[in-house]
């Protein structure tokens, strides 16, 4: 399942996002949701300890003024990627 994250972290059900995780799905970071990528924040330490493929969107990051914060562990992805990602992942949440 590919989940998408559009909220800022504080704003969103961040606990129940992490419990709906399975091994099997992808997160990605849109719009505010990039703020859960930020280096050394709470949330970012939690999405790396869930085991799954976790991306953001480059233009969303970029727009945030961001790109010294993001963590260096996530992968930065375009707009083509993100319709691969949907197209490899019939399912999707979106938070």
């Amino acid at each position: 399942m590919l989940h998408t994250l559009f909220h800022s972290p504080a704003q969103c059900d961040f606990a129940l996002l992490l419990r709906t995780l399975s091994a099997d799905d992808h997160l990605l970071l849109l719009q505010d949701g990039v703020l859960a990528a930020m280096a050394g924040s709470r949330y970012w330490a939690a999405l790396e300890n869930a085991g799954i493929p976790v991306s953001v969107l480059d233009v969303d990051v970029a727009a945030r003024g961001l790109s010294a914060q993001i963590s260096n562990s996530v992968s930065q992805v375009s707009y083509n990627d993100f319709v691969m990602l949907t197209e490899r992942h019939s399912q999707q949440m979106s938070w």
